[in-house]
C-alpha cells in the first residue's frame, strides 16, 4: 500500500490525468445535451419572425429595437422553466397539465397550441414558397419538394438524426448578420429612434405585441420540453442545458436585430438609396428580398436571403410538426417517439403527416404573407396568458423541492410573466380595436 501511495505522489502526470478525464466528462455532457435548447431558438427565429421583423424595421425604423435587448433575459427565464421541467420530471409540456391539472386544462392548452402550430405552419410554408418564387420556381414545385424532404426526415428513425438535420438548416439564418453589416446601419440614428419610444401609438403597440409573440411562442415551450423527454436527457445535464439556451436566445435575438436593422436603413432610408418600395407595400419575400440585398448585388444577395430564409423556414417547420405530434401524443398516451417506426406510432407519424398536408393545401390558396405573419405573432402574444401562466404553475407544483422554484426567484419569475403577459394582451388588443 505504501509503494502504491507513493507511486501515485511521484507520478505527474496523474493529477494532470484525473483533470483531463474531468474535462472529457463535461464535454460529453455537453455534446449529449445540444441539440433541443439551440433548434428552439433557432426555430424561434422563423419566417414569421422574419417577416415581423422585416416589417418592424421597415415602418418604425429602429425604433422596436431595444425591445429586441429586453426581450432576451425574457426568453431565458421561460425557456429555463422548461427544461427543468423536462429534465427533471421527464415528462413533456401537456402531460404535465393533464397530471396537475386535469383532462380539461390540458385539451384547452393543446388546443391553443394546435392553432398556434397551423398559424405558424401557413407562415413557413408561405415562406418556403416565397424562396421559390425568387428563382422562378412555382408554389406547387416548392410544396413537393418540402413535403417529400419532411416525410423523408422523420423516416430517420431517429430524434438525434433530425436534430442533426434541423440545426444545419437554422445555421443559414446566421447570413442576416452579415446583411445587417452590409447595410451601413446608423449608429446614431439608432440611439435617436432608441430614446423615443411612441407607446401612445397603437400601430406602434400592434407591432410590439407581434414582436413579443415573434420572440416567445407557446410552441416553443411544448417542443423544448418534449424534446428533451425524447432524447432521454437528464438531471445532470441541467447545467450544460442552460448554457445551451443562454446562448441561443442571445443568437436569436441578434438575428432579430439584424433584419430591423437591415430594413431600417434600406426601407426605411429608400430615397437615399434610389428604392421605390416603401413601408405600405411590403408583402411578400420577393420585395423584403429587393429591399435589403441591393449593397451584396443582386445575385449574392438573393442566394443569401434565401438561405436565411429558407433554413429558418425549414427548421420551424420541423419544430411545429413535431410540437403537434407530441403534445397530442401526451395527452392521449399513444407511442410518440421518433425513436418508433410508424407501425409502432402510427398516430403520432399520422398527425404529423396531416398536419403537414393541411398547411400546404392552405398555403396554396394564395394568402397575404406578410400580414399574415405579423397577425399570427399578435395570437402568439395574445396567447401568452394562457401558456406562460401554466408554465409558472408547473415550476411551482410539478417540481420536487430542490428544483421548485420559490422565495425571491419565484417572485421575479412571476412578475415578469405577469408583466410580458399584460403588456403584450395590452398592446395586441389596442392594436388590434384602437385604430
Amino acid at each position: 500500500m505504501k509503494n502504491h501511495t507513493s507511486n501515485l505522489i511521484l507520478d505527474p502526470d496523474h493529477k494532470k490525468n484525473k483533470t483531463t478525464n474531468h474535462g472529457h466528462s463535461k464535454i460529453s455532457l455537453l455534446m449529449q445535451v445540444i441539440g433541443p435548447g439551440s433548434i428552439v431558438m433557432l426555430a424561434d427565429t422563423d419566417a414569421g419572425s422574419i417577416i415581423t421583423a422585416a416589417q418592424s424595421g421597415a415602418v418604425w425604423g429602429y425604433q422596436l429595437l431595444l425591445l429586441q435587448l429586453v426581450l432576451i433575459p425574457i426568453l431565458y427565464i421561460v425557456q429555463e422553466l422548461t427544461i427543468r421541467l423536462g429534465l427533471v420530471t421527464g415528462k413533456g409540456y401537456g402531460e404535465l397539465i393533464l397530471q396537475h391539472f386535469g383532462k380539461f386544462w390540458a385539451w384547452f392548452s393543446v388546443g391553443t397550441l394546435l392553432i398556434c402550430c397551423i398559424g405558424a405552419l401557413i407562415a413557413e410554408l408561405s415562406g418556403i414558397v416565397g424562396v421559390g418564387n425568387l428563382f422562378g420556381i412555382s408554389p406547387s414545385i416548392s410544396m413537393i419538394l418540402t413535403i417529400t424532404f419532411l416525410i423523408l426526415l422523420v423516416f430517420t428513425k431517429s430524434y438525434t438524426s433530425v436534430e442533426k438535420i434541423a440545426l444545419a438548416c437554422g445555421a443559414f439564418e446566421l447570413v442576416y448578420l452579415v446583411i445587417a453589416w452590409q447595410a451601413h446601419p446608423s449608429s446614431g440614428a439608432m440611439i435617436q429612434s432608441i430614446s423615443n419610444i411612441p407607446l401612445q401609438n397603437n400601430n406602434y403597440l400592434y407591432f410590439a405585441a407581434a414582436n413579443i409573440g415573434a420572440v416567445i411562442m407557446p410552441w416553443m415551450i411544448f417542443y423544448q420540453q418534449s424534446a428533451i423527454a425524447d432524447k432521454k436527457l437528464k438531471i445532470k445535464h441541467l447545467k450544460f442545458s442552460r448554457i445551451e439556451t443562454a446562448i441561443g436566445a442571445v443568437i436569436t435575438q441578434v438575428v432579430m436585430s439584424a433584419i430591423i436593422i437591415a430594413l431600417a436603413a434600406t426601407i426605411g432610408k429608400g430615397h437615399e438609396f434610389g428604392l421605390a418600395t416603401t413601408a405600405a407595400s411590403l408583402k411578400n419575400i420577393e420585395q423584403i428580398s429587393a429591399a435589403i440585398t441591393p449593397f451584396l448585388g443582386d445575385n449574392i444577395g438573393r442566394v443569401m436571403f434565401a438561405l436565411g430564409m429558407l433554413g429558418a423556414s425549414l427548421i420551424a417547420t420541423i419544430v411545429v410538426l413535431l410540437t403537434a405530434a407530441w403534445s397530442v401524443g401526451e395527452l392521449i398516451g399513444w407511442r410518440r417517439s421518433l425513436q418508433d417506426k410508424p407501425r409502432e406510432a402510427p398516430w403520432f407519424y399520422g398527425i404529423y403527416f396531416v398536419i403537414l398536408l393541411l398547411g400546404s393545401v392552405l398555403v396554396s390558396s394564395g394568402i397575404q404573407l406578410v400580414n399574415l405573419n405579423v397577425a399570427v405573432e399578435v395570437m402568439n402574444a395574445l396567447l401568452l396568458p394562457i401558456v406562460l401562466g401554466f408554465l409558472f404553475l408547473l415550476a411551482r407544483k410539478a417540481l420536487p423541492d430542490h428544483y421548485r422554484i420559490k422565495g425571491w426567484y419565484a417572485l421575479l419569475v412571476g412578475t415578469i410573466i405577469a408583466l410580458t403577459s399584460s403588456f403584450s394582451m395590452f398592446a395586441g388588443l389596442k392594436g388590434i380595436f384602437g385604430n
